[in-house]
């Protein structure tokens, strides 16, 4: 990687280097191609130009969303409904823990939030005993509080878990469902199919999605089976690029190394989704999780949070809620940073971001404290190009003239993240 940068960057400034990338990536994309030229009515309706954030119910629930866990709130004089469970664990708690107005606006309902069988009119239906009220008025009820609802769906016959039907040829009239109940994001798993391509039952979602006319979040959930982000961003907005993540830093790790491939398919309205967050979960590290955080927020991932948010710790809160963090993740250039090189386990991940900068992370995956060093050419600038050097995690600045190189020592398992401001020599 570090010898193609130089190859294809060592005569341009630092912005120019990773702005040329970009367009010679966009360029790679399948929705450029003549057979998309149809397809690309999700790319043009405004939708996720930054990477959505959120929260979503599958880390820490599973089908566990019912009675018993607005039981479990052990809040008095509450109605036994699914409205008191949002109203104790989801609105309020992104709103007192100030998520919500750092960008966290989707409650995505996952798997078993429906009946087991359609209706008389084969139509999707809520799961009478745990949304009573129906997920229309669950959706009135989160736009209402300036939140987004989103909800789970699949490319076959049944979900993941066997409880509710899938959308296969039911695609239309499930689209037109979701539309008229006011759902804003679909993540569309990939269970007991048919046997036919992947492709072929996403775009058959993609393309009434399409007639629907509704701006809707597509997450196209295939696990990275057949290369999604060579023709996903034709369809979508988003696609997983793995397999599921899971709460070990073995996971993230893993996870992180297999999303990096695909970096220069990703841009505005399309992003490759290496799964949800795990931090505060509670498998990890606080520094494992910091990197979980940093590297997902470098790579523009999705930011969906999936820990329990009634009982979330300051701790945890304090690496959700970093705004710098945060703010390379919505960056408006849109470019997902990359892995530079590594070795032994010491990684230099870096990537472009708005206003000439360059975030940077540098990552101990060993299981020893170490030194890591980024250079000024492994972003492609001069050695003696001057940068202002700011540290996200403890919130102030390094260097106001720092040159040639960038040295720090790093935990086991923990990252340094800092953005690059390039000053003219």
């Amino acid at each position: 990687m570090k010898m193609r940068l130089r190859a294809n960057f060592i005569l341009a400034t630092a912005v120019n280097l990773w702005m040329v990338h970009t367009v010679a990536s966009l360029s790679n994309i399948g929705i450029s191609h003549g057979r998309h030229a149809n397809s690309r009515f999700l790319l043009d309706n405004g939708v996720s130009r930054t990477p959505p954030m959120g929260w979503n119910s599958w880390n820490h629930f599973w089908c566990g969303i019912n009675e018993s866990v607005v039981m479990s709130t052990d809040v008095s004089n509450l109605k036994t409904t699914l409205f008191s469970f949002l109203e104790y664990t989801l609105p309020m708690h992104l709103f007192s823990t100030g998520l919500a107005s750092l960008g966290y606006k989707y409650v995505n309902l996952d798997d078993c939030w429906a009946e087991s069988e359609r209706d008389e009119n084969g139509k999707l239906r809520g799961k009478a005993s745990t949304f009573p009220s129906g997920i229309k008025a669950l959706a009135d009820y989160v736009h209402a509080r300036g939140l987004k609802l989103g909800i789970y769906a699949d490319a076959g016959n049944r979900t993941y878990s066997n409880q509710m039907p899938g959308s296969l040829h039911h695609e239309y009239e499930d689209a037109k469902t979701f539309a008229q109940w006011g759902v804003d994001y679909i993540k569309y798993d990939n269970c007991y199919h048919d046997g036919t391509r992947n492709r072929e039952r996403y775009t058959a979602m993609g393309h009434a999605l399409q007639k629907i006319k509704r701006p809707i979040h597509f997450s196209l959930c295939e696990w990275g089976q057949e290369d999604p982000a060579k023709w996903a961003g034709a369809y979508g907005h988003s696609w997983r690029t793995t397999g599921d993540i899971n709460d070990t830093f073995a996971s993230v790790t893993w996870i992180a190394d297999l999303n990096n491939r695909w970096g220069r398919y990703a841009g505005p309205g399309r992003w490759n989704d290496p799964d949800m967050l795990e931090v505060g979960s509670g498998g990890m590290t606080m520094d494992e999780y910091r990197s979980h955080f940093s590297i997902w927020s470098l790579m523009k991932a999705p930011l969906l949070i999936g820990c329990d948010l009634r009982s979330v710790s300051n701790r945890t809160l304090r690496i959700l809620g970093n705004k710098e963090v945060i703010e390379v993740n919505q960056d408006s250039l849109g470019v997902q940073g990359r892995k530079l090189r590594s070795k032994d386990g010491l990684g230099v991940w870096a990537g472009p971001l708005s206003d000439n900068r360059v975030v940077v992370v540098l990552w101990n995956r060993s299981e020893l404290r170490a030194l890591i060093t980024a250079v000024w050419r492994d972003f492609g600038l001069s050695p003696n190009t001057p940068a202002i050097v700011r540290d996200f995690w403890k919130h102030k600045y390094v260097s106001m003239n720092e040159r040639d190189r960038l040295t720090a020592s790093v935990a086991p398992h923990a990252c340094k993240m800092y953005v690059l401001t390039p000053l003219q020599s």
